[in-house]
């Protein structure tokens, strides 16, 4: 049994507006998640826990769309749009009995570095005031207060924090390095949707 960072597909809907609907108020529609994974410019990504057997010859070449095993359990997911050389991560959540392993910090960084491979100059989110937790993740990776958007969210008419991470920083790079590396180190898994994370630019 093992943790899987790997691009969302087809089959992981159902489990992913599951945990949505616990997650956010309104949560995305089913047709909504359908939509992302259909668009070139969005990068959806699930943390999923289950038997991964490695096949072997000809099948190991096989890429067939909206497949996933049976055993496989989403834990959270991530989503993020990229135009021109900006990223908005537009959605991240764990399962909410799942919360406090570091799989949010995970997911966070993968995206991240997906991000920084595709040379993404400024990564932009928004989140509610309220969330402490989640603004503390965000700080942690270099993430700062760029302003406040009134009555953001419909649900109690709360403010977002606009937050934002200057990847063109060298500092930032660092920091997203440093922290990358710790938690992927601490939790055992496989990545399939991030690359090695490479700071070489300038």
């Amino acid at each position: 049994m093992s943790l899987l960072l790997r691009a969302m597909c087809h089959a992981d809907i159902d489990q992913v507006v599951a945990i949505d609907e616990q997650c956010f108020r309104p949560p995305w529609p089913k047709r909504s998640w359908r939509v992302e994974l259909a668009a070139s410019h969005s990068h959806m990504l699930v943390l999923s826990y289950g038997s991964l057997p490695q096949p072997q010859g000809w099948r190991s070449r096989l890429r067939i769309p909206g497949r996933r095993l049976p055993a496989e359990r989403v834990l959270g997911y991530g989503g993020m749009w990229l135009v021109a050389d900006e990223a908005h991560i537009c959605t991240l959540a764990t399962h909410p009995q799942l919360r406090g392993q570091g799989f949010g910090e995970l997911l966070l960084s993968a995206l991240i570095r997906r991000a920084l491979a595709r040379r993404a100059s400024l990564i932009v989110l928004e989140v509610r005031e309220s969330n402490r937790i989640a603004r503390d993740l965000y700080q942690k990776y270099g993430f700062q207060l760029f302003g406040i958007k009134s009555r953001y969210y419909r649900e109690g008419n709360e403010d977002a924090c606009d937050m934002r991470l200057y990847l063109k920083d060298p500092a930032a790079r660092r920091m997203v390095q440093q922290r990358s590396s710790a938690i992927h180190a601490r939790l055992a898994h496989a990545d399939r949707f991030s690359p090695a994370l490479q700071l070489a630019r300038r």
